[in-house]
């Protein structure tokens, strides 16, 4: 059954950036000032990790110093390790996302530990955001496929889910790192994880590498999903598929969901201009189809 409203987490501000060359403080402010006006209401803010691994993030804490100014807007960091969860605690940002890589070469690519090693630290980075009064959710990456390993198996996604869920996460997400899939391989990797979490929330996040990431995000929330990941401009990629495109774009999504009557909360005119900015501060065009084209809707 179709839900009636989606929420929409903007992600333009880490995982859109991650690839991207360091801009100033100033230009990310001028682009969250943008996703602030579009009425979306969470958004994945940065990262703590490495800044020698992703540089353009370098300056979490500084950002994170900011964001009082944004009182309607719920922030969540990205962190690879309870060093990492500590330090986004210590910045201020409670709500974690952890991401496990379904795949061990990927794994070892990412973070430096198979896949065994980063469940394993789950405990340790929820301990840290609950005993900060925060929630942590755990990410599934390459949950279809791994650019290494091909094709994932998806009894390890559902192991992985099992494990989180028992070892009491807020939320769970399913990842195409690498914008792989399709819809009816959505359709039967949710049927796999179902039964296994329960009632845990469970969200998606899709990349339109190959063109399909709209259609995935569709086929999701025909699923019953009603939490999904998206970039202003389609802004962001994965750095094992370069060149390519990466994220969803917030705006095309809002389009595609809005014109089949459920509500994301979220401007699209407001959306439109926040790609605008984010093609801006970065400097080069972006994939978003609404940016080149715009709405149907001529004023």
């Amino acid at each position: 059954m179709i839900p009636g409203q989606v929420s929409i987490r903007e992600v333009a501000l880490r995982d859109g950036l991650q690839i991207e060359q360091p801009i100033p403080l100033r230009a990310k402010l001028e682009l969250l000032d943008a996703i602030a006006a579009t009425g979306v209401r969470e958004v994945e803010v940065t990262s703590f990790v490495s800044p020698t691994k992703v540089p353009a993030l370098a300056d979490a804490a500084e950002l994170a110093a900011e964001l009082w100014r944004y009182p309607a807007l719920e922030f969540s960091a990205l962190v690879a390790s309870p060093g990492g969860a500590a330090r986004a605690v210590a910045a201020g940002l409670t709500s974690i996302e952890y991401v496990v890589c379904a795949s061990d070469s990927f794994s070892s690519a990412n973070v430096g530990r198979p896949t065994a090693e980063a469940v394993a630290a789950i405990p340790d980075i929820a301990g840290i955001a609950h005993d900060a009064g925060g929630s942590v959710e755990v990410i599934i990456a390459t949950a279809w496929d791994c650019p290494f390993d091909g094709p994932t198996p998806p009894g390890r996604v559902a192991d992985i889910a099992g494990s989180a869920s028992a070892f009491g996460v807020d939320r769970l997400a399913i990842a195409d790192t690498i914008g792989t899939t399709t819809p009816a391989r959505v359709t039967d990797l949710i049927a796999a994880v179902r039964p296994i979490i329960g009632d845990l929330p469970l969200g998606a996040h899709f990349h339109n590498t190959r063109g399909a990431g709209l259609a995935c995000a569709y086929a999701a929330v025909g699923c019953g999903v009603t939490r999904l990941d998206a970039s202003a401009g389609g802004l962001g990629g994965c750095p094992f598929a370069p060149g390519a495109t990466g994220n969803i774009a917030t705006e095309d999504l809002v389009y595609l969901l809005g014109d089949c009557g459920i509500d994301t909360g979220i401007d699209l005119q407001a959306a439109i201009a926040a790609a605008g900015v984010a093609s801006s501060v970065v400097g080069h065009r972006l994939p978003s189809a609404l940016l080149a084209a715009g709405d149907r809707k001529r004023h």
